[in-house]
């Protein structure tokens, strides 16, 4: 169904609006994470003006740490949802021709990749939770919420993205008698705890675990967390 999303004028706004991205979430992302490909691809205008919004209304040092910590996390995730639909119909990010490394965002005449954002801003800003809001397009992924970060909720979403993500069976098995978790706690070890995963899983994990065994990750899942 096509609906019509009424646009403000972001660029006279002196930080960037991003409600638009919101409304696309709330249309087009199921409450399990879940993307409708097709349903963005209709309102393609919208989200690509909400794209360009990104890169003509940059951070600036007078900006919080929330308003910043939100505009990165919400451009990480429009990027990987604008490489999917740009190639669309596509079953993994992974087909993409090195989706990690291309620099197609522009911001203050500098080009990020996902990596670049992930590496070089996000993961600066000492904060092990970003993990869980940054979704790649994929169903092993912590799911795409279907709301916009905002300066406002940031910080209440890194807490509930980061309880959600570490008791959901389907990324992660938690239980008295086994032990699995994401490949995410072996990929960025040092940003939990300064390599003490037990104990940042310990702070969320309904059920309490002593170790990670050698073999206790579970195989990461790139196909498409597309909803069907």
């Amino acid at each position: 169904m096509f609906v019509t999303i009424c646009f403000t004028d972001i660029k006279a706004q002196n930080n960037v609006d991003h409600s638009v991205w919101d409304q696309l979430l709330i249309l087009n992302v199921s409450e399990v994470g879940k993307v409708n490909y097709k349903g963005v691809m209709k309102d393609s205008s919208l989200f690509y003006e909400y794209f360009r919004s990104l890169s003509q209304n940059p951070p600036t040092d007078e900006w919080s740490r929330e308003e910043k910590l939100a505009y990165w996390v919400n451009a990480y995730n429009a990027i990987a949802l604008k490489m999917i639909i740009d190639n669309y119909p596509v079953e993994s990010i992974n087909e993409l021709h090195d989706p990690w490394k291309q620099r197609f965002f522009k911001v203050n005449d500098k080009r990020y990749s996902l990596d670049d954002i992930e590496h070089e801003v996000l993961r600066k800003f000492d904060e092990p939770r970003i993990h869980f809001v940054i979704n790649c397009a994929s169903n092993s992924s912590p799911k795409l919420l279907n709301m916009a970060y905002t300066a406002e909720n940031i910080n209440e979403a890194l807490e509930k993205c980061t309880t959600m993500f570490i008791n959901d069976p389907s990324k992660n098995t938690i239980t008295s008698s086994e032990v699995k978790v994401s490949k995410i706690f072996e990929w960025y070890k040092d940003d939990f705890n300064n390599g003490n995963v037990v104990d940042f899983i310990n702070q969320y994990a309904n059920v309490k675990i002593n170790k990670i065994p050698k073999k206790g990750y579970v195989e990461y899942d790139w196909s498409l967390n597309e909803q069907l």
